[in-house]
C-alpha cells in the first residue's frame, strides 16, 4: 500500500536535501494510523468529517447479558469500526460494531479490557460496578471524536543503515533528516496532525520506552488528558498482528506511562 504518493515524497526529499534512496528507504518504514481527534482540534482542510468515529466519557452501551468486564477499570473510549476509513489501517479490525475499552489514567490499571459489541445488537447504558473506587465511579465527561487519517514512522527509523550513513555524513545532516520525516508524517494533513485524544493502529507515538516492538504492535493509545484534562498520563494496548485478527483482547498488554 502506498502511504504518499511518490511524487510527494521525492519533492520533499529534493526541497530538504535528502538523497532519493535514503527517501524510498525511509518511505518504506511508515504505517498508516486513525487519529481521533475533538472537532474543534480537525485539520483546517476538513470541513465535513461525517459520523463520529469514536467516545469517551459517559457509560458505555453493553448488550443485554453482556456486563462491566469483572473486575475491570473505568470506560474509557468507544470506537465504531465502521466510521474508520476503510483499508487505510495495517491491523486487522472488525468491519463494523464498536470496540470498547475499559481501563484507568488516575492509577496504575489492574485490569483493562476491550470488547467488541457487534453492530445491530440492541444494547442498553450500563453504570460502574459498586466496587469500583470512589473517583473512578463518576464518569467522564462526554466528548465525540471524529476519525483523521495519520501516517506514522518506525521508532529506529534514523538507524536504517542509507539514513545513517547519511545523517553521519555531514554536521546538521541529522536536523535535515527530523525535517523531512516531519514533512513526510504531515504532508496528508497538508500540516501539522492534529491534537489526537486517540490513536489507532501505527507506530506509538509514547512518552517512553515504545511498548510495540518484539513482534507487538499498537492497537491503541489513549491520552488521559483527551479524556479528563485533569489526567496526565497515556495508556497504550499493544499484542500480537495474530491475536488482534483473531479478536483475541484477553491477550494484550496494557502499559501507562507518565
Amino acid at each position: 500500500m502506498s502511504f504518499v504518493g511518490e511524487h510527494v515524497i521525492a519533492g520533499l526529499a529534493e526541497r530538504h536535501g535528502v538523497p532519493p534512496g535514503v527517501a524510498q528507504e525511509l518511505s518504506g518504514l511508515l504505517r498508516p494510523s486513525v487519529l481521533l481527534v475533538r472537532h474543534e482540534d480537525l485539520p483546517s482542510g476538513i470541513e465535513s468529517p461525517g459520523r463520529p468515529a469514536g467516545r469517551t466519557g459517559g457509560l458505555p452501551s453493553l448488550p443485554e447479558g453482556v456486563e462491566w468486564p469483572a473486575g475491570a477499570e473505568p470506560f474509557a473510549l468507544a470506537v465504531d469500526c465502521a466510521a474508520l476509513p476503510g483499508g487505510w489501517l495495517d491491523i486487522d479490525l472488525p468491519p463494523d460494531g464498536h470496540l470498547v475499552f475499559f481501563t484507568s489514567f488516575r492509577y496504575e490499571p489492574e485490569r483493562s479490557a476491550v470488547l467488541h459489541v457487534p453492530a445491530g445488537i440492541p444494547t442498553t447504558e450500563r453504570v460502574p460496578p459498586a466496587d469500583m473506587d470512589d473517583q473512578e465511579i463518576v464518569p467522564h465527561e462526554p466528548h465525540s471524536l471524529y476519525a483523521v487519517a495519520g501516517l506514522t514512522i518506525d521508532h529506529d527509523w534514523d538507524c536504517a543503515p542509507a539514513t545513517s550513513a547519511f545523517g553521519d555524513s555531514a554536521p546538521g545532516r541529522d536536523e535535515v533528516l527530523e525535517g523531512f520525516v516531519e514533512a513526510v508524517l504531515n504532508s496528508i494533513h497538508s500540516g501539522p496532525a492534529p491534537n489526537a485524544v486517540a490513536q489507532i493502529g501505527g507506530f506509538s507515538r509514547q512518552w517512553q520506552v515504545p511498548p510495540d516492538q518484539d513482534g507487538l504492535v499498537l492497537l491503541v493509545q489513549i491520552a488521559g488528558n483527551g479524556v479528563d484534562e485533569t489526567l496526565f498520563t497515556l495508556n497504550l494496548a499493544v499484542g500480537t498482528r495474530e491475536a488482534i485478527a483473531a479478536r483475541r483482547w484477553e491477550e494484550l498488554e496494557w502499559e501507562q506511562q507518565c
